[in-house]
């Protein structure tokens, strides 16, 4: 048998502290579902909500590049004359 000793005690510890952050979490994303479900109720489009989080959290150099490039390509598309499809054989 090996000498090494495990904490199992320490162990233990970082398992239950663990399980209770995921038991957190599972009850914040119920909340934010909640929360969801009440902006819907009230005619507000989940999707643009979600949207305009997403938007929050980039800072705002990367939100203008990324609002750059998307005026590129929608512009290039627009330009472009259309591509002929080949035909299946």
């Amino acid at each position: 048998m090996s000498d090494v000793t495990i904490p199992g005690g320490r162990i233990r510890s970082f398992v239950e502290r663990i399980e209770n952050i995921d038991t957190e979490l599972a009850e914040l994303n119920e909340q934010k579902k909640e929360v969801f479900s009440e902006a819907k109720g009230e005619g507000f489009d989940v999707k643009i909500l979600k949207e305009i989080i997403k938007l929050r959290k980039q800072d705002q150099d990367e939100r203008d590049e990324r609002e750059s490039l998307l005026d590129l390509y929608m512009r290039a598309m627009e330009t472009a004359p259309p591509e002929k499809t080949a035909k299946a054989a």
